[in-house]
Order: structure tokens, then C-alpha cells, then sequence
């Protein structure tokens, strides 16, 4: 696995502020000489506040777009060897640790959500209002399928169980049929071009009163499934809470239902107690709770907040802190 060192990251510096950044630190509650996991690094918004936050704090970032490495490397210098950055999805957290000799982490962080580099630059093919080619992959070099693929090779059944499961779109029989029916005459090529035929597929009187553009869903869903997001978010709650001493702490930020159903589902279970039948007058298992919530309900973002970053308005924090140690697996 490549490290990068924040020296050697070469990019033009881009400054911005990450989601829900104050309520981020005050859930990690980051210490003097602590480690911290910051598997979706991004810019380095987050993982720089963390630095900053205590002395000889170190962080290992991790995030599979080079793009956002590049960046994030030139705004992390600064702290030098503190920050430790490797290009590599977030599920393989456990071989950059190794790599730096890490056994555990006193806390680690997911902000699960395309950065506004993603979002902003059309020939990366995540946005569906600028024209650019269909491609949507975090990698670039990772040998995954493009969204061309999906839009031009995949069968009829496959796209709109993609576009239903996986972007909740009720028009997903319709959206999948107009797809197929557009590349039976000529391929598929730009985000453009597939943004329109999306809203083509939609009904005049939906299309009139949405509130955000009918390929919204569909554009969330490709990229979901080219990525394997779900898979992702999955394989790193398996493992993490083996890698978190008891006082450690988990903050994930979330931005749809899926992700953060997820998340919520692997949370009650940490925190779960007895799970004896409940015709069980006395315990027998013995299981005990693995972690604190910290929160009964997600946080959210503010006015204030929203004003300057509109795209908060979908996040939501969820964190936690173990309470009883786990066997790493």
C-alpha cells in the first residue's frame, strides 16, 4: 500500500470547511499524543482541525480519489509527519495501521459524502448539472466499471433495481426503459445527456413540482453501485470497534437514508444488552453493551452553517464511545 507523505503531495492549495466541523471535534474529543482514523480524508478539512485540536496529535488519513489526496497532502504539510496519508478504500483501514504500526486508534471518523472537488469538477461525472463524461469512479485507476458501462452494457432488469434499491426512485421502471431505449439508437456518452433523458423519463406533472432535478436519485444510485459504497460502509463496521480502546470513539457523517440506516442498525447493536428471548425471566446471555450513543439523535447542521454550505443540509452525525472491549477478529 502507497503512503504518501504530506511533503511529497503536489496540488493547488484549496481551502474549505468541512461538515459539521465543531461537532465533529467535540464528539471525537481528540487528546494530547491520540491517534485518530480519518478514513474518507477528502480535502483534509477535518483530519487538519483534528491536528490542530491537541499536541502531537497524529492522524491516519486514508481516501481512494487522487484528486483530493493531492490537496489534501499540500494542506496537511504543515504538520509534517503527524499526518499520515495512504490512497486506499476506507475498508482496508486495518493495512495502513499495520503499515504505520498501529494497534489501535483512539478514535476515527467517516464523512460519508462526495467532497465539493467531486462534485464541482464536470469531468470527474458526479454532477448532473454540468456536462462532462460519464465516469463517477472515486478511483479512477481502479480498474471499476464507469457509469458508461452501467448506462450503455447493463441489462434492463440490473438498471432499475440499481435505480430503485439503491436511489429509492419510484420512477425507476421508466427511467431504466428510457435509458435503454436512448443507447438502442447511439450510446450514451456525457452527464448531460443523461441527466436529460432521466427527466424525459419522468411525468410532466412530477417533474413540475420536484424539488431538486428528476436525476438526482438516479445520478446517486450509479455512483453508489460503481463504488460499492454500501459494501464499503459495511466491511469498516465489521472491523472498526477491534481497533478502538474502551474510551475510543466513532463519529460518522451521513448524507441519505441508506448510509445512514447502516449506520444506525450497526450502532443499536454495539449498544445492545441482554439479547436473551424476551421469554427469559432472567438473563443468560450475558452479553453487555459495547458502546455509549452519545447522542439520542443525530446532530445536524445549523442556520449559520447552512448559509455558508448549503450541502449540510443533508448530513447528520452519529457517534459513539466503547464502553467494553471487543477481540479483534
Amino acid at each position: 500500500m502507497a503512503q504518501l507523505t504530506a511533503e511529497s503531495a503536489k496540488g493547488r492549495r484549496e481551502r474549505h470547511t468541512p461538515v459539521l466541523l465543531a461537532q465533529t471535534l467535540t464528539a471525537l474529543a481528540p487528546r494530547a499524543g491520540g491517534r485518530y482514523l480519518d478514513g474518507t480524508l477528502g480535502l483534509g478539512g477535518h483530519c487538519a482541525a483534528l491536528l490542530d485540536a491537541a499536541a502531537n496529535t497524529e492522524v491516519c488519513g486514508l481516501d481512494r480519489d487522487e484528486d483530493a489526496l493531492s490537496l489534501a497532502g499540500e494542506r496537511l504539510s504543515s504538520f509534517g509527519r503527524r499526518a499520515h496519508i495512504f490512497h486506499c478504500r476506507y475498508s482496508r483501514f486495518p493495512e495502513a495501521l499495520h503499515e504505520l504500526q498501529w494497534e489501535r486508534v483512539d478514535g476515527a471518523l467517516l464523512d460519508i459524502g462526495l467532497s465539493s472537488l467531486q462534485i464541482d469538477k464536470n469531468d470527474r461525472g458526479f454532477s448532473l448539472y454540468g456536462d462532462g463524461p460519464l465516469d463517477m469512479r472515486m478511483d479512477q485507476h481502479s480498474g471499476e466499471l464507469s457509469a458508461w458501462h452501467w448506462v450503455n452494457r447493463e441489462s434492463l432488469a440490473r438498471l432499475k433495481e440499481c435505480i430503485a434499491t439503491l436511489g429509492e426512485e419510484p420512477q425507476a421502471g421508466r427511467i431504466a426503459r428510457t435509458i435503454v431505449a436512448a443507447r438502442g439508437k447511439s450510446p450514451i456518452e456525457s452527464t448531460a445527456e443523461l441527466a436529460a433523458l432521466v427527466e424525459m423519463a419522468y411525468p410532466a406533472a412530477w417533474r413540475h413540482r420536484a424539488r431538486r432535478h428528476p436525476a438526482t436519485r438516479t445520478f446517486q444510485a450509479l455512483r453508489m453501485a460503481i463504488n460499492d459504497e454500501l459494501g464499503e460502509l459495511k466491511r469498516f463496521l465489521d472491523q472498526i470497534l477491534a481497533y478502538l480502546p474502551v474510551g475510543g470513539r466513532l463519529v460518522f457523517i451521513t448524507f441519505h437514508s441508506l448510509e445512514d440506516r447502516l449506520v444506525k442498525q450497526a450502532i443499536r447493536r454495539w449498544a445492545e444488552g441482554c439479547r436473551c428471548p424476551k421469554y427469559c425471566t432472567a438473563c443468560v446471555c450475558r452479553h453487555q453493551p459495547e458502546v455509549r450513543i452519545l447522542y439520542k439523535k443525530p446532530l445536524q447542521a445549523g442556520s449559520d452553517e447552512l448559509a455558508v454550505n448549503p450541502r449540510a443540509g443533508c448530513a447528520k452525525l452519529r457517534a459513539v464511545e466503547k464502553i467494553a472491549e471487543v477481540e479483534p477478529s
